[in-house]
């Protein structure tokens, strides 16, 4: 094991790690990143790295960008910090704001900001929940979600995923929250179902389960366009059309969860969009400021409003808020990023580099290790199977994941082991072509390694 340095030993007797294996990492210590640029990354050793994941699936311009930095410095200078409790506002809000109702996929009559995907999350469900009360349907209360999709980590929103991680010795979900079939074809598509009928019975699984607990006590449905953290699963062919038609024969919220997929991941401005979805709201976060500062956001539709409206009529107050809502530094820093990203033809850069992409993505299908290879735009993840004829996953104890994450860091590639041996990539939206070959090449080295480690261990029959 390798000598940890003093900063190591320091993190590992101060800080808390999220999604990290705590006693684990008592031992091996951390990789501390000092500084980035571009698409690229660099420890506290001065490694380099390409950093495929664009940190957490946010930072989709890069790093260093020094329009953001000045952005952020200018407004520090000019208002650091204002609140909008009572009636007060500020003019970067405002201006973010009606941006976010031009690109928005969705109707959007006003915008209700936060600084998390996990807290934008979060209002939704108090909304649905206030919505539902104002109109005179207290019962219209259930929320459901997928197996295997993500949504946050608060106790609304971690209820909402559907990563057992995220539940297990947390006492969660909470009450009301119920979840239906992932939509993924690969695994659980059943003998001889074509695509089109594993849709249909996707579709009718989510109908099956509102019928069941009653109609009128289901409020909302909650969905990624695509899941990330559960291994960026695509939707099967027609399935988001047509579960929007059928939530709105029952009076349901469609609430898609952009926070991953929003401003030009999938080649489009939303996944929404990406996959002909017209929700009922949108939540948004992390590339809303390309990750330079925390901003969450979430779409209200007219008829909400009116809600939120005969609300405050009848309480005096719409009674939720945080200190940092509409702050703002990420206000501003969410304007600059949003004239960024059309001013550069960012979504189309986007959609152009994904060819690229997506072409070296699914030429790893033929390596030993690949059992499916999935994705759009610039966001993609491969998964490792023990058997590709069977499609049998290796145990999770075997840690096959977590070795090819550690490969890829050896060769100065960043990705991230989701479930099921799932490793995702999704770099910076700025990435040029020769940068995508040069990241893929990285990560077939990886792969190698691995496939060397897995058949020296002999993990396949293990």
């Amino acid at each position: 094991m390798a000598t940890l340095s003093n900063m190591a030993v320091r993190d590992i007797e101060t800080v808390i790690h999220p999604y990290t294996n705590l006693a684990t990492h008592r031992e091996v210590g951390p990789v501390i990143i000092e500084e980035g640029d571009g698409i690229y990354v660099r420890d506290e050793r001065g490694k380099e790295y390409i950093e495929g994941l664009a940190g957490l699936w946010c930072t989709s311009l890069g790093y260093g960008n020094e329009e953001l930095i000045d952005a952020i410095t200018t407004q520090l200078k000019r208002l650091p910090y204002t609140h909008i409790f009572g009636g007060k506002s500020n003019d970067m809000a405002i201006e973010l704001a009606e941006k976010l109702k031009e690109v928005a996929p969705c109707e959007a009559s006003k915008i209700l900001f936060c600084c998390s995907g996990s807290e934008a999350n979060d209002m939704q469900v108090k909304l649905t929940w206030y919505y539902n009360n104002a109109r005179g349907k207290p019962e219209k209360k259930k929320l459901i979600a997928r197996h295997m999709g993500y949504h946050g980590v608060t106790v609304a929103s971690g209820s909402l995923t559907g990563l057992p991680p995220v539940h297990k010795e947390f006492d969660l979900p909470i009450n009301n929250v119920l979840h239906t079939s992932r939509p993924h074809y690969y695994h659980d598509g059943k003998e001889g179902e074509s695509e089109a009928e594993f849709t249909d019975r996707m579709v009718a699984d989510l109908e099956q389960m509102i019928i069941d607990e009653g109609p009128d006590t289901v409020a909302a449905f909650f969905a990624e366009p695509i899941m990330g953290a559960g291994g960026v699963i695509m939707p099967p062919e027609n399935y988001f059309p047509k579960i929007q038609a059928m939530l709105a024969s029952y009076d349901v919220r469609f609430i898609a969860d952009e926070v991953i997929c929003g401003f030009g991941r999938t080649g489009e401005w939303f996944g929404s969009q990406y996959f002909d979805i017209k929700p009922t709201s949108i939540t948004m976060a992390k590339a809303i400021t390309s990750a330079y500062y925390p901003m969450g956001a979430i779409t209200i539709e007219e008829d909400l409003y009116q809600a939120m409206l005969d609300q405050s009529r009848k309480l005096g107050t719409f009674g939720h808020g945080y200190t940092y809502t509409a702050h703002p530094v990420a206000a501003a820093t969410a304007v600059k990023t949003l004239e960024i990203y059309e001013r550069d033809n960012i979504i189309g850069h986007a959609a152009a580099m994904g060819e690229t992409f997506q072409r070296r993505l699914h030429a790893l299908g033929d390596h030993p290790l690949v059992g499916e290879t999935r994705g759009c735009g610039l966001i993609g993840a491969i998964e490792m199977v023990a058997d590709k004829k069977t499609r049998r996953n290796f145990d999770p104890s075997q840690g096959v994941g977590g070795k090819a994450v550690n490969a890829a860091l050896e060769h100065g590639f960043i990705t991230r082991a989701m479930a099921g041996d799932s490793l995702g990539i999704c770099p910076p939206l700025i990435i040029k072509e020769d940068e995508i070959n040069e990241m893929f090449d990285r990560f077939e080295k990886a792969l190698d390694d691995t496939e060397n480690w897995v058949s020296k261990e002999n993990l396949r029959t293990a």
